[in-house]
């Protein structure tokens, strides 16, 4: 049986509705950087997607080729993500979608380092005649985050947010998008497939302690 990220690591694909803490570690990615809104129809964002989706598949099938992966195992491709930001804005601003600047990601297997990632873009371009210069090796190490599973549509989402800032600041914890921390997406549902009220998406926020607690904390 194919080996489901989603299901061996639901604490990261999976949490539940209400918001919880966590800690995220490192992790080896397929990534794109771009800027726009991503509803535009034939947008970067859009053309990302399914380049990011030639070179995942370009990995996984390779069991099929000549071309053999030291310690392949059979997967199932994990979820699509984003990393999200506006220049001058503290988390995001769902108003102003033309103004965001994103990273689209797709995780990546254990066994795949930089140089499978460069195969499978001189595959990917060579048998699918495209450009995949775009797409990068990425790894990342999110760290502190708090969480939450948000169902419904993505203009939504600050209601969820909104949940997650009580929690942090009950536990004396603030949002910290400083030094590479976004606000990050991941995507369990096909928004072609599942209509808007029904699609699933983890919402996930970097924080850290909030150093006016620590303060108070130092004085006592």
């Amino acid at each position: 049986m194919a080996f489901d990220y989603k299901k061996e690591y639901k604490e990261f694909y999976l949490p539940p509705k209400k918001p919880q803490i966590i800690t995220i570690p490192s992790m080896n990615f397929i990534a794109i950087r771009g800027a726009g809104d991503p509803n535009e129809e034939g947008g970067a964002y859009k053309e990302s997607i399914g380049l990011l989706y030639g070179i995942a598949y370009t990995i996984k099938m390779s069991k099929k080729g000549e071309h053999k992966i030291d310690g392949y195992f059979d997967y199932v491709v994990p979820p699509l993500e984003g990393f999200w930001w506006q220049e001058g804005i503290h988390g995001v601003d769902y108003t102003r979608k033309k103004d965001f600047q994103w990273i689209s990601l797709i995780r990546l297997p254990e066994f795949v380092m930089e140089e499978t990632f460069r195969w499978a873009v001189k595959e990917a371009t060579e048998k699918k005649q495209a450009d995949f210069s775009k797409v990068e090796f990425l790894t990342y190490e999110e760290g502190l985050c708090v969480q939450c599973m948000h169902v419904g549509p993505y203009d939504d989402e600050p209601q969820t947010v909104q949940m997650m800032n009580h929690l942090i600041e009950e536990q004396g914890y603030v949002t910290d998008f400083e030094s590479g921390r976004y606000h990050h997406e991941l995507y369990l549902s096909d928004v072609r497939r599942c209509k808007p009220e029904n699609l699933k998406t983890v919402i996930r926020q970097p924080i850290r302690r909030d150093g006016k607690e620590e303060f108070k904390m130092g004085r006592l």
